[in-house]
This record gives structure tokens, C-alpha cells and sequence, in this order.
């Protein structure tokens, strides 16, 4: 399970620091953004994004260990911080085995012990690899590939595109019954990050495919498998036909085309190939009479290929990915090589994390809310949390009154935008209840282990949830996890504890930067449940049309327009962005961005602003607002954000205040400056 789970929101988790910065950073805590990060000789009607971070980036290097850096890092390598007290802190007296500071201490211990690590070599492998050897039939297979299903994407979140397993599984609640929580069964099978890295005539792609087809032979290589050369053309091979299969990301995520439930017993004949009762049994998805088909083509394809595709294919395929998925668990030499190509080639990162930081995300990504418990009691204190609350209130009825104002809307649509407002379920800071981690086996010398068995917990955990009914409060993030999420489907929010920190949220910090960081990233996710996914929804998270076909009509205008506008940017020379991939991301930047300015005005309480450090309110909102998404990538991991991601790149997010009416006022952009928009071409969707 990866360490860090992409989320709507997304934010990088990134920072770098010069000495001259930091003298920078010390500015007055009251006026809650950094002068010095800017640049002045830039007019912020041409680039808002360098006006406010020009002078940062320039002074700034990427760590050698990160593929970026950024305002997201800074808060993170503090959280990070924490988390390393907390596992130091778990393994001191003595804690009694099944506890779960017991359970975070011999996880870490495990990791951290190369000696060990090093002298078992594969052993922990030999029993799985041993299981794909004995494969001699479909059935075999057929069981095997279900036994290895895991419950980690998430397609409303973006999460599902990337994984090593042929399928993927989502529990959640029905999408037109929101009382019933039922399987969904997704697209996978891929080593490398989307369809478009196997399937793009790009040149740059091709290189890459070059080089993940070196990285499969060198990884079977290693670890003794004869003809490593062959093995790796099949592999690769076999990975281009299961791409060929798969729906690109812009169709994957139409939720419409989405609801395609298959009784179980019909499976065989909607997708052939799978031996699906034998698949549904070692899946643990034998008495489920409906399973419901994201992506029915893909399913059918990648189903008619385990069926016409050799045996030994599949076999080399199922033996990479074992060794692929556990290498960050085995000697050394496996963990480099891993790291050589997903870090080095996919994303430009010259040098590996240290390994107690890695140690940290993934003991935190399969015992987090063992953590999360300890981190949100810890360091969270209630009044941060109630603050923030009454933010998010203030947030919510700016959003409530700027429905009320849309001229162009129905009054039976606004109700029915009204009512998803008014019973929003906000989570702040932590959930109301906590996982319990019974029955979880955590070894102090069997990392490996330790990561299948709390992976398959969290499969057992996911299947329980089946024909039960919905915990709405249910969280999808950690308190400890550095980011956000609309649940469109529970009609509910998720801000973590780790994210409530400055330069987010800074309690001492002024309202106008406050509402510009944090109000702004709340009102992004408010208007997640507005955005061209979350329009799709009501109140109760069912798939339902509640507009009227002439206000639905405007609203697709007016995300057209948001398309047109985002496919104008190229932060590469000839790489424009996908306007349409991350036209939900770009919604809820621009509405969220215009709610939390209105609940900033509304704070106020009719008082007039105050000047701080030369600047106004309004002046230190947008620019609060753009120096939280200050950023700075390396090339390659940008070209794969620009491919990947539902969305944009961080300069470009901070761009969206070239939408809003008061930013011209507060900065006196003028038409001809680059970022100038007429009053009518500006975007207003909500």
C-alpha cells in the first residue's frame, strides 16, 4: 500500500528551505503570508503565481530526495516530525503484544532492521512465488489473481488507475440505493502510472517504456529467474494489452457511466475468460449476488485476456509484481532498483528518502489510525478545531448565499443545491470513531509480512462494510495525513488534523490569510459536492439529476469555459494541460476560492479591514491564496502530474484568482496585462 494516498484536494507534499528564506519566513505572525517570497519586478495582472512566489523559487533547490518542493512539505515534514515521537514513543515501556502502540513499534522495528532484512533475502517471498510457480490452469490462476484483490482505490478520488493488482475493489454505498453498501469492481494491472505511458505515441513515452522493460528484466534479474530477457518482453507485452483494455482517466471518472451492476452469477457471460467462481470465492465475494462493473469494457477486456493470453505470461506477470510491490520490504539491492525507476526515471528524483521517513509513511499507511489516535490527542488542541469549525460555518453560508444570488438558476434547482449544503457532514481534525486493529499479526521480524497481512486486514475490513448499512462518518484519511477530501458519496468532508497547521491555518495568523489558505482549501472542498462529479449527486449521495435541464445546460457552459481556459496553459514548452481531466479540481478551485472570499467579507462583520505590512485585506487574501500553493517540480515528475493527475499544476491553481472581481480591484490589473480577463470572460459557476 503506498505511503500516500492521492486524495481530491491532492497537495504536494513538498518544501525546500534556504537560509535566506528562512530569515524571510520570520516575518510578523499577525500579517500571516511572507513578503519576501515574493517577486516585485513581476506585475501580478501577468503572473499572479510568480508575483507572490518568484522570489522563493529562485532562492529555492529541490531536495535530492523529493520530486518537488513546496508550501505542502513544510507542513508535512512537521507532521513528520511528530510521527517519528509517536513511534519512538510507542515502543517505550514495554507495551503488551496487540496493543497498538505494540503494533507501531514492531512494524517500525521490522522496517528498520536491514541487518535482518538482508540476511532473510527472499525467504519472505518464496511461499507467494512458489504459489505463481504451481499455476497450471485458468482456475488457477483464476483463484490466485482473486486472492490477491485488494480494497485501496478509490475511483472518485483518483486512486484507481495505478495498481499492480488486476483489478481493483471499492466498497462504498450504491450509487442510485445510498442506504446499501455494495462492491464496485475496477480496472488495474499496470506497473506504470496510466494508459497513456503504454499507449502514447509521445517520444518521451517511449523512452520510458524503454526503460520500465529494462527495469522488469533487471528486477527478475536479481532475484535468479532464468531468461530475465524474455520474461520482461512478455511482461511488458501483456501489460500493453491490459492498457489497451482500460478507459482513459477523463472517461473512468463519468460516474454515469459507472452503474453497471452484473449479478455474480452472470459474470461469465458478461466478461469471459475469468473463471469468476473460483475468482469470487478466493476473493472473498462468493455470496455477493451483485457486483457493479465500473468500467465494463476494461472489465470484459482484461477478463478475455486471462483467458487467451499464455499461462507463463500471466505467471512472470504475477512473479514482477510480487517482487515490484514487496521491494521496499527486501535486501537493499531490490529497494535501489525499485527506487531507480520510479523515482529516478518516472519522476526525476535524484536520491531515496532516508529510510526512517519511509519507515514513518508506511507504518502510517497500514496502522494509521492506530497513529492518527495518538497524533490528533497529541498535537491537535480543541481550540484549533473549534476555530476552524466556525470557518467552515462561515464558509458554508457564504456558499448557501451565493446560491441564493445565482441569477441563472431555478428556484426548485437551488433548493435541491441548498439542501446538499445544509447537511454536509464536515469532519474536522479527526473522526468520531476509531479502527480497531484486533486480530492484526504485526511481527518484529517479518516486515514483508506485516505489510500483506495489514493489507489484507484492511481487505477483511472492507468486505465486513458489505450489505451493512452506511457509516456516514466515516473517515477516508488520518488526522496525521497532510490533505482534504470531498465524499461525494457520504455528502461529507474531511479536513485532517495535519493539515490545520501554518502557513494553512496559523490561530494566531490574520483572517484575511487564514480565509485566503485554509478557507480557500475548505471551500474547495464544499464545492467538490458541486463540481462537475458532485453536481451529479443529492443530499444523500444518490446519483440523481436534480437540475432542471436548462440551469444543467448553463452550468456545463460555464465549465466550459473553465476547460478552454486551462487548456490555454503549457507550463511546458508544447505540454498544455487537460482542461478536461481536471475541470472537478479547477471548479471547486475557482467557487471555493470565491466562497471563502465572501465568508472573509462576511468575518468581518461589516468592519472595515485592517492594513497590515502595507497591504490590505483583500491584497494579503489573494496572496495568502497563492503562496499556499507555491511550488517547484523537477520536469519529469510534471510531465507525469500532467498525464496522471485530475489536477493542475500548483502555478496554475494559483492563477484562478484571475477569475474573481476583487482580485482586479485589490492588485489594479488592467486589460492588456496577460492575466486580464474581461468581466464576461471570467468564469462564475457558483
Amino acid at each position: 500500500m503506498s505511503p500516500i494516498r492521492l486524495s481530491k484536494l491532492a497537495f504536494p507534499l513538498l518544501l525546500a528551505a534556504t537560509p535566506g528564506l528562512l530569515l524571510a519566513a520570520a516575518a510578523p505572525r499577525a500579517l500571516g503570508v511572507t513578503l519576501g517570497y515574493r517577486d516585485l519586478a513581476v506585475k501580478p495582472g501577468d503572473d499572479f503565481d510568480a508575483f507572490a512566489n518568484g522570489a522563493w523559487r529562485k532562492a529555492t533547490e529541490i531536495p535530492a530526495d523529493r520530486s518537488s518542493t513546496g508550501v505542502g512539505f513544510e507542513v508535512f515534514q512537521r507532521a513528520e516530525q511528530r510521527n517519528a515521537e509517536l513511534v519512538r514513543d510507542a515502543g517505550a515501556g514495554h507495551p503488551a503484544a496487540g496493543t497498538p502502540q505494540r503494533m507501531i513499534a514492531d512494524y517500525y522495528a521490522a522496517y528498520m532492521d536491514k541487518e535482518g532484512i538482508d540476511a532473510r533475502g527472499l525467504a519472505p517471498l518464496r511461499p507467494q512465488l512458489a504459489e505463481i510457480d504451481a499455476v497450471s490452469s485458468r482456475g488457477d490462476l483464476s483463484r490466485l489473481l482473486g486472492s490477491r484483490l485488494r480494497a485501496d482505490v478509490d475511483p472518485l478520488n483518483n486512486t484507481n488507475f495505478w495498481t499492480e493488482n488486476l483489478f481493483g475493489l471499492f466498497v462504498t454505498q450504491g450509487l442510485e440505493d445510498p442506504g446499501r453498501t455494495i462492491p464496485y469492481l475496477l480496472q488495474g494491472g499496470l506497473g506504470m502510472p496510466d494508459r497513456e505511458y503504454y499507449v502514447s505515441p509521445d517520444p518521451a513515452m517511449a523512452k520510458l517504456r524503454t526503460a520500465y522493460r529494462a527495469y522488469v528484466a533487471d528486477m527478475l534479474r536479481l532475484a535468479g529467474f532464468a531468461d530475465p530477457e524474455a520474461r520482461a518482453d512478455r511482461i511488458v507485452a501483456l501489460e500493453g494489452k491490459i492498457a489497451a483494455a482500460h478507459l482513459d482517466r477523463t472517461a473512468s471518472e463519468d460516474v454515469h457511466k459507472a452503474n453497471n451492476p452484473w449479478r455474480t452469477a452472470a459474470l461469465s457471460r458478461m466478461a469471459p475468460g475469468i473463471d469468476w467462481p473460483a475468482f469470487l470465492a478466493a476473493a472473498g465475494l462468493g455470496n455477493q449476488p451483485v457486483i457493479v462493473a465500473w468500467q465494463p469494457g476494461a472489465i470484459k477486456g482484461l477478463s478475455a485476456l486471462v483467458g487467451s493470453e499464455p499461462l507463463q505470461s500471466w505467471k512472470d506477470w504475477l512473479a514482477f509484481h510480487m517482487l515490484n510491490r514487496s521491494a521496499n520490504y527486501l535486501p537493499q539491492a531490490y529497494d535501489d532498483l525499485r527506487f531507480g525507476f520510479y523515482g529516478r526515471t518516472l519522476q526525476g528524483t535524484p536520491m531515496q528518502r532516508d529510510r526512517w521517513k519511509r519507515g514513518l509513511g508506511f507504518v502510517n499507511a497500514d496502522l494509521g489510525d492506530a497513529v492518527g489516535r495518538i497524533y490528533a490527542a497529541r498535537y491537535f488542541p480543541a481550540s484549533s478545531k473549534a476555530e476552524v469549525q466556525e470557518m467552515v460555518k462561515n464558509l458554508l453560508a457564504a456558499f448557501d448565499r451565493r446560491i441564493d444570488s445565482l441569477t441563472w438558476m431555478s428556484p426548485k434547482t437551488k433548493a435541491a443545491a441548498k439542501a446538499k449544503i445544509h447537511t454536509l457532514r464536515v469532519g474536522v481534525g479527526y473522526p468520531e470513531s476509531w479502527r480497531d486493529y484486533a486480530g492484526l499479526d504485526i511481527r518484529r521480524d517479518d516486515p514483508a509480512g506485516n505489510a500483506w497481512r495489514a493489507q489484507s486486514w484492511e481487505y477483511r475490513h472492507q468486505l465486513a462494510k458489505l450489505g451493512r448499512p452506511v457509516d456516514r462518518g466515516e473517515w477516508w484519511m488520518t488526522p496525521q495525513t497532510v490533505n482534504a477530501v470531498n465524499l461525494p458519496l457520504q455528502n461529507a468532508l474531511n479536513f485532517p488534523a495535519a493539515i490545520l497547521e501554518a502557513p494553512y491555518f496559523d490561530p494566531r495568523a490574520d483572517a484575511a490569510a487564514n480565509y485566503g489558505a485554509i478557507g480557500a482549501v475548505i471551500g474547495h472542498e464544499i464545492s467538490h459536492s458541486f463540481d462537475n462529479t458532485g453536481a451529479e449527486f443529492n443530499a444523500s449521495g444518490k446519483l440523481e439529476n436534480w437540475w432542471s435541464k436548462q440551469d444543467f445546460a448553463h452550468f456545463k457552459a460555464a465549465s466550459r469555459k473553465l476547460v478552454e481556459q486551462y487548456d490555454s496553459y503549457a507550463p511546458l514548452p508544447g505540454v498544455h494541460l487537460k482542461g478536461e481531466q481536471e475541470l472537478g479540481e479547477n471548479i471547486a478551485d475557482v467557487a471555493g476560492l470565491a466562497a471563502a472570499y465572501d465568508a472573509y467579507r462576511m468575518s468581518l462583520h461589516g468592519r472595515p479591514a485592517p492594513v497590515i505590512g502595507g497591504l490590505t485585506g483583500d491584497q494579503r487574501f489573494f496572496l495568502a491564496f497563492a503562496q499556499a500553493w507555491r511550488q517547484k517540480t523537477r520536469e519529469a515528475a510534471l510531465r507525469q502530474q500532467i498525464v496522471t493527475d485530475g489536477h493542475a499544476p500548483a502555478g496554475q491553481r494559483a492563477q484562478t484568482v484571475r477569475n474573481l472581481d476583487p482580485w482586479y480591484s485589490a492588485y489594479g490589473v488592467r486589460p492588456g496585462e496577460r492575466l486580464y480577463l474581461a468581466p464576461k470572460d471570467r468564469v462564475r459557476i457558483w
